[in-house]
């Protein structure tokens, strides 16, 4: 297995660019180009492009054949338009009874072995988990990320939040669950969390990892209890939350926010050098305790 870096072997500049390329914002060549001035040539940077990318064997804290689950893939209905979308799904194995639920949001790359961990996490802590995977109708996630970003690209924002919603339904009504659901998201899915707390007034909890807040105009539509997570180094993301701090004090919300000193955006993400295992650790037990709290 390729041996597992972290963020701290690679130079600070080049991990600003390698945010800016993941995220749409420059190209793979100015990614490239910016990084060969830093690490001493195209040879380097090419080395450390590749280094950054995810090595999904190391996404295994919840092997698929775990004996706590039984995961698998379902289809509900979308409706806007897309036909049937696609999720992975999975339940604590053995119960007798319907428990809470957690909605999984993927980042902005679709369903990846990384996120599909995270759901049978959720399962083994007792909680009915659907992870949707927004490519469903351009075929579903393509096996790397590259790829998915840019089929991710290619699919309209509006209607990619109608299928999230879909989903939520779908979670809050299947005979598995008691119909209290919260969300977790990264990255562009912890955009997606804040999103779904404006639109949703029966979200039950949500847990936006370094994600886009939401318009302060539309904080006071927030009923869910959030819990928000934050890379200490993640100056991009970090910008916005003064503002949405404001606007959910003014208006008297339930949240806490979680710095974390040193980590990067990205941080929960354990198949990067940019996972922080400390900060995921403790911020996956904050978000477990917010949806123990309210939502059994």
């Amino acid at each position: 297995m390729t041996e597992r870096k972290k963020a701290s072997d690679f130079p600070k500049e080049v991990l600003a660019l390698f945010d800016g390329y993941v995220h749409g914002h420059i190209e793979r060549r100015d990614f490239l180009t910016g990084a060969a001035k830093v690490v001493g040539g195209g040879a380097a940077a090419l080395a450390v492009l590749d280094a950054l990318q995810p090595t999904y064997a190391w996404a295994a804290h919840v092997p698929h054949d775990d004996a706590r689950i039984w995961a698998d893939y379902v289809e509900y209905p979308s409706p806007s338009g897309s036909g049937t979308m696609r999720g992975y799904m999975a339940v604590p194995e053995g119960a007798t009874s319907a428990k809470p639920a957690v909605l999984v949001i993927h980042e902005n790359r679709g369903l990846n072995p990384y996120v599909e961990d995270v759901v049978r996490r959720f399962a083994a802590a007792d909680f009915v988990a659907l992870g949707p995977d927004a490519l469903t109708p351009l075929g579903g996630y393509p096996g790397n990320d590259d790829e998915g970003r840019t089929m991710q690209r290619e699919l309209d924002r509006d209607v990619m939040m109608e299928d999230w919603v879909a989903a939520f339904g779908f979670l809050r009504d299947h005979d598995t669950t008691t119909g209290r659901v919260g969300a977790v998201g990264f990255c562009y899915g912890g955009g997606v969390v804040n999103a779904l707390a404006v639109r949703l007034p029966d979200l039950g909890a949500g847990a936006p990892f370094y994600g886009s807040a939401p318009p302060a105009e539309l904080v006071p539509n927030i009923q869910a209890a959030l819990h928000i997570h934050y890379g200490g180094l993640d100056e991009r993301v970090n910008a916005s939350w003064p503002e949405y701090k404001a606007a959910l004090d003014a208006n008297g919300r339930q949240y806490e926010m979680s710095m974390y000193e040193g980590a990067n955006h990205g941080f929960h993400n354990d198949t990067t050098p940019r996972y922080d295992e400390e900060a995921a650790m403790l911020a996956q037990d904050r978000t477990l305790a917010l949806f123990n709290e309210h939502l059994r």
